[in-house]
């Protein structure tokens, strides 16, 4: 129930509009530049993995790691799953979305990289906090995807392949 309170009154409330994105290529064009943003949470999780790894106590460099290290690296990877299946799912509601609608795309990367962001914190306060964060991610990824699959297969399923 956060996630799209969250959404809605960023949508009303902050100041800016979209470009004016009459082709699809300059709508997917938005989106990869848009995602780069969505990024940041994951290189800055890279960063803080490489320097826990470097300080560690570990003599053995491909042993087993220690739970600092490993709370990091377990972030990233998913992060990394996370993103792909969000900036695809972005794209794709891109060239489904109205003009005027086109304002979600940057909202939805900045709930990306928020949530993830919370997800980390959480994840290294203990495993029983991580779910706030995970659904703020995962639940947004699921409602694109089924505004996606329904776009594709009722609104316009003439246009399903072109």
């Amino acid at each position: 129930l956060f996630c799209p309170c969250l959404i809605y009154g960023a949508y009303i409330f902050l100041p800016f509009d979209a470009p004016l994105l009459p082709t699809i290529s300059a709508r997917l064009v938005y989106t990869l530049r848009c995602a780069a943003f969505a990024t940041f949470p994951i290189v800055l999780g890279m960063i803080i993995s490489g320097i826990s790894r470097l300080c560690s106590s570990a003599l053995e460099p491909f042993g087993e790691l220690h739970q600092e290290v490993e709370i990091h690296r377990t972030y990233v990877s998913q992060s990394i799953h996370l993103f792909i299946l969000y900036f695809f799912n972005m794209a794709v509601l891109a060239t489904y979305l109205q003009q005027e609608l086109l304002k979600l795309i940057p909202l939805l990367t900045g709930l990306f990289a928020i949530s993830r962001l919370i997800f980390w914190i959480s994840y290294a306060i203990g495993r029983s906090f991580r779910a706030f964060g995970f659904s703020m991610t995962f639940l947004p990824l699921l409602a694109m995807l089924l505004w996606n699959l329904y776009s594709m297969f009722i609104l316009e399923p003439h246009n399903l392949l072109s």
